[in-house]
């Protein structure tokens, strides 16, 4: 189980569904990503609950006046299988500039400009527009 693209993948499906809300369980590598999601303005807002297990990480949506998803592609670009990790200066530009990378740097999750700026790679872990 890729625990990432379980996030990705009902992010995309909830959108396609249009759902105000998703469930996910929580993970600090979820909330990062969900974070920098969040940031960018592809997601409204995002709220962890408690249990007595892992918790709940609940996802609100983002939509346009006209009911279209502001999230339209997600791809999950390093996975278990066939880790991609880059370097400062080869962040891929998504999309020409309308899209965005993130990355999993030593300094937690952050967008592809983020890393840039700071000059820092990581893992090249998806690509959104």
């Amino acid at each position: 189980m890729d625990p990432i693209a379980d996030l990705l993948t009902r992010i995309r499906n909830g959108s396609r569904a249009n759902h105000e809300k998703i469930d996910i369980p929580h993970s600090k590598v979820k909330e990062g990503v969900a974070q920098v999601l969040k940031q960018l303005g592809f997601i409204k807002n995002i709220r962890v609950v408690k249990d007595n297990k892992q918790g709940m990480m609940r996802v609100y949506l983002k939509y346009d006046a006209e009911g279209n998803s502001a999230v339209t592609y997600l791809k999950r670009e390093s996975r278990p299988g066939l880790r991609k990790y880059v370097k400062a200066e080869k962040i891929p530009e998504v999309r020409t500039g309308f899209g965005t990378a993130i990355i999993s740097t030593s300094q937690g999750i952050m967008s592809g400009q983020q890393a840039i700026e700071k000059r820092m790679g990581g893992e090249y872990i998806c690509s959104v527009w």
